[in-house]
């Protein structure tokens, strides 16, 4: 998926709805984040600010959107969908309020639980909420050795199969913290609760995996002890 080509098919990126609008832009100083002067620079119709916007963020949301769903075509479709949604309301970005990318996980986060309510049922999800309390923390492959590459696959595929009976709430909070790397403060704004229920929601979920994780490799052992 070629970052920059998902919201810049057709002609998304030859007419802007919002370009060139008349209303009082305030002066951009030196001490605003790039993303903010890109979103300016989309006020005025400029194609290459939008382009730009979406490279830039395109592999971050198709990421989230995965890691909620597990499954790539629906990510791709999502991450489409968020950046339609972007290039109709970007207009509302703040940046006196916030940042672009949690404005930009705000909306993400929205169109996702949108997602699951509408095929929660066609789906059959089932969703996992454990109260106890553990840590689980996904490590990166630094290995080049073909056995150990699969062992790191395999692991990364366990997981996200275990973060998909996490329910929503549980799932996203340890989605925008363990894999997004978003501070708590941020993700309280993304998700419009205190941090203190967004902290009790991660902790939950990290438990809720390894609870999850240690049954699955307990089946797995019991299985090759009776096959061996």
């Amino acid at each position: 998926m070629a970052a920059g080509a998902i919201a810049l098919q057709g002609n998304l990126a030859i007419q802007f709805p919002w370009a060139n609008r008349q209303k009082n832009r305030r002066e951009i100083g030196s001490g605003v984040e790039p993303d903010t002067i890109l979103v300016e620079r989309c006020l005025t119709g400029d194609q290459a600010a939008w382009a730009e916007l979406v490279r830039s963020h395109t592999r971050r949301i198709y990421n989230l959107c995965y890691r909620f769903t597990g499954r790539s075509q629906e990510a791709e479709d999502l991450t489409q969908d968020v950046f339609l949604r972007v290039y109709k309301t970007i207009g509302s970005f703040q940046g006196s309020q916030g940042s672009f990318t949690t404005w930009l996980t705000s909306l993400t986060r929205n169109l996702l639980i949108d997602h699951y309510r509408k095929h929660k049922k066609e789906r059959g999800d089932v969703s996992v909420d454990d109260e106890n309390t553990a840590d689980l923390a996904e490590t990166n492959v630094t290995f080049t050795r073909p056995d150990v590459v699969l062992i790191e696959q395999e692991s990364r595929q366990a997981i996200q199969v275990a973060m998909e009976r996490l329910s929503p709430d549980l799932r996203e909070a340890v989605i925008l913290r363990d894999m997004q790397e978003m501070e708590y403060r941020e993700i309280s704004i993304v998700l419009g609760v205190p941090e203190g229920t967004v902290k009790s929601r991660i902790n939950r979920g990290r438990a809720a995996l390894g609870q999850i994780l240690r049954r699955k490799a307990a089946a797995r052992a019991s299985a090759r002890e009776a096959t061996s």
